[in-house]
């Protein structure tokens, strides 16, 4: 009996020693919203460094649920592009 509960002991200490690890490995998420002077805003998944003359603001992804972007005259939101790059007037410029 006892080597029973020694092997349910073990079996516990191991599934909960192994989802720690699994804890402590997952990475956070990286999801921002940029936005440029002209007030393009996109999101972004990744930390772009983007040319001076561009001059974005990141904020954190939930920014967004904060914006009232029917409202708001200064900022549109802009829709998510695959690759680097950054909106100047609504437009795409990738690099």
């Amino acid at each position: 009996m006892t080597s029973v509960k020694k092997a349910i002991s073990a079996a516990a200490i191991t599934m909960l020693m192994g989802s720690g690890a699994l804890i402590a490995t997952a990475a956070p998420a990286l999801a921002r919203v940029a936005c440029n002077r002209e007030g393009d805003c996109w999101h972004t998944d990744s930390r772009v460094k983007y040319p001076p003359a561009v001059s974005v603001q990141i904020h954190p992804d939930d920014w967004y649920f904060h914006q009232n972007w029917e409202a708001d005259k200064d900022h549109h939101y802009r829709d998510y592009h695959e690759g680097r790059g950054y909106y100047r007037s609504g437009v795409w410029v990738g690099f």
